[in-house]
C-alpha cells in the first residue's frame, strides 16, 4: 500500500480515471463540476494497493492552509486503510510546504472517517454538486 505524487501523463490519467469512476459514475457528479480550474495548479496524489491503482486526491494551497480535495478510493479498495494513507500523505505534503493546517469539504457520509483522523467540523451542512457536505480542518 502506497501513495505517491502523480507526475507522469500516465499517472495523471490514472488519477482522472479513479475520480471519474468514483465521483461521476458512482455519485453522479456532473463532469463540468468535477473538472475545474484548479486541476493544473494542484498536487495530484495516486494510491495503490497490491500494485493496482486504488485511490486519488489532490492538494492545493492558500496562505498557511492546504486544501485536500477530490479524495476518493475505488469501491474494491474501501476498508483497506488506503484512504487513511492518502490523508497522511496530504498532511505530510501540507506540512512540508510550511502550511499550518489542512482544510477540506467532507461529504456527510465521510464525516466520521475524517473525525477519526482528527479533523473538526467548522461549518454547518451545505450542498456541493448536490451532495451534503461540511467543512473540516486539522492543524498539522
Amino acid at each position: 500500500m502506497s501513495v505517491q505524487i502523480a507526475y507522469t501523463e500516465e499517472e495523471i490519467e490514472a488519477v482522472h480515471q479513479i475520480r471519474s469512476t468514483v465521483f461521476i459514475d458512482e455519485q453522479n457528479v456532473p463532469p463540468e463540476e468535477e473538472w475545474d480550474e484548479y486541476e493544473e495548479n494542484s498536487i495530484h496524489l495516486l494510491a495503490q494497493v497490491s500494485g493496482k491503482w486504488a485511490g486519488a486526491g489532490r492538494v492545493r494551497f492558500s496562505g498557511n492552509t492546504g486544501k485536500a480535495e477530490r479524495i476518493c478510493v475505488l469501491k474494491e479498495f474501501r476498508g483497506t486503510g488506503i484512504g487513511k494513507e492518502i490523508m497522511q500523505t496530504v498532511e505530510d505534503c501540507v506540512a512540508s510546504q510550511g502550511a499550518e493546517s489542512v482544510f477540506l469539504n467532507a461529504q456527510i457520509r465521510a464525516k466520521n472517517f475524517y473525525e477519526h483522523l482528527g479533523y473538526k467540523v467548522t461549518s454547518d451542512e451545505f450542498f456541493d454538486a448536490g451532495i451534503p457536505h461540511v467543512a473540516m480542518e486539522k492543524r498539522v
